[in-house]
């Protein structure tokens, strides 16, 4: 069961209506990082938890994004107040409104003109939320790790969005927002490593002999060694030939048929050979001006 409060998880102060920022904070109420996204990404998770720690962390982090997701929303209304209005009561001309809202590079006349002002479940560019960025696979050792990975990218969006506006009241709600990504980082962190073992993900060890391989794939200028890749902690595999059929086999693919199957393969192999020998004159070839694509 869920309770609203109509205070704040943290103060909201907007010092003047901006609608080109407006659109830009949609990127965290409806957008791949955003605040729903998050929360649905950790409810659901805390729905399939059998662990009690883990679905209690779950529960609180994901009720606290829908917090957020009320913060983000208000600053956006916010920041929508004054054009909401002129838009609402048609205060200015059309062509002066429009300029106005459209601005340099700024795309909040769609979102002010369907959303009447409102925080809509869209990224800034106007994509509508998915529940395709929600990534859970019922695996913790693995969403914890995308857990963290999540906060740390909604992290960088707020820094972003920081440098975006001069407007302090704006700047310290962000701030308070990004700090927040900050401490469930180090939650889901603590909760992945309180699982031992916990690499790698899932039950199966892997094959041991593939397991501490590194296949240098890519070579030449820019070639690098460092621990991702060391002695210390890899077989460097750098030969082409020792990358291809790594188990030890042909490194040709291989199909169990039976012979009605073979023998209607082949049937289809030779109707649909093609002759080498011939040259045949083409279409292409018949469209084609005198002298063109001949050789000199």
């Amino acid at each position: 069961m869920f309770a609203h409060n109509k205070r704040l998880q943290y103060t909201v102060r907007v010092s003047e209506s901006n609608p080109a920022l407006a659109n830009l904070m949609l990127e965290q109420f409806g957008g791949p990082q955003g605040e729903l996204a998050a929360a649905m990404r950790y409810f659901t998770q805390a729905l399939a938890e059998d662990d009690p720690g883990r679905k209690d962390m779950l529960y609180d982090i994901a009720t606290e994004e829908l917090s957020h997701l009320e913060v983000i929303g208000t600053i956006v209304g916010m920041l929508n107040k004054g054009a909401k209005g002129k838009l609402a009561e048609g205060a200015q001309e059309q062509a002066e409104m429009f300029r106005e809202l459209q601005g340099a590079g700024n795309d909040s006349h769609v979102t002010q003109l369907l959303y009447g002002g409102g925080p809509a479940l869209t990224n800034s560019g106007g994509q509508l939320w998915t529940a395709g960025y929600i990534d859970s696979i019922g695996e913790p050792t693995a969403d914890l790790r995308s857990n963290i990975a999540a906060e740390a990218r909604a992290k960088i969006i707020y820094e972003r969005l920081i440098n975006l506006t001069a407007d302090p009241g704006v700047r310290e709600a962000l701030g308070f927002l990004m700090t927040r990504e900050i401490a469930h980082q180090q939650s889901f962190e603590k909760a992945l490593y309180a699982i031992q073992p916990n690499f790698p993900p899932g039950k199966l060890a892997g094959m041991p002999e593939f397991a501490d391989v590194y296949v240098n794939t890519s070579q030449g200028e820019g070639d690098m060694r460092g621990p991702w890749n060391s002695d210390d902690n890899f077989q460097f595999v750098s030969d082409r030939e020792k990358m291809l059929a790594m188990d030890g086999g042909s490194g040709l693919p291989e199909v169990g048929l039976t012979e009605e199957q073979q023998s209607v393969l082949r049937q289809m192999a030779q109707r649909t050979r093609s002759d080498p020998s011939i040259n045949p004159q083409t279409g292409a070839e018949l469209g084609r001006g005198d002298g063109a694509g001949t050789r000199h």
